[in-house]
């Protein structure tokens, strides 16, 4: 596996336990619905959170949370609607951003955007 690729995997791992330590119940790590994919599905109380996990070795060119495009909000949209409807589920929803960035330390930084973007209006 390529060593982006384990950063990745490592970084929604981190993202995911941080989000547990939060109290978050997490209902899924890397849902797919065709070509689409939701990083983390989880729960915050009563409402449904998508979260779209961001991992960078550096953020000299580009902050993680800033990668997230208005096509990739499409898609991380319409993998979200497919998954409301696989499990019906009837609760407001909310699309954050956690962002990990290495440090020079071995340490990661994790950064939480709660409601990060809205669905776009069609």
């Amino acid at each position: 596996m390529a060593e982006h690729n384990d950063l990745g995997n490592q970084g929604e791992t981190l993202a995911a336990n941080f989000l547990v330590e939060k109290g978050y119940k997490i209902l899924h790590r890397n849902w797919v619905s065709g070509k689409k994919e939701l990083d983390i599905v989880a729960e915050d109380g009563d409402m449904l959170v998508i979260v779209e996990v961001k991992t960078r070795s550096t953020e000299t060119w580009e902050h993680p949370k800033e990668a997230i495009t208005n096509g990739k909000i499409k898609n991380i949209v319409n993998a979200a609607e497919a998954y409301i409807f696989e499990f019906d589920i009837m609760k407001e929803t909310r699309f954050d951003i956690v962002s990990v960035i290495p440090q020079r330390d071995g340490s990661f930084r994790i950064e939480h955007i709660e409601d990060a973007f809205l669905p776009p209006a069609y």
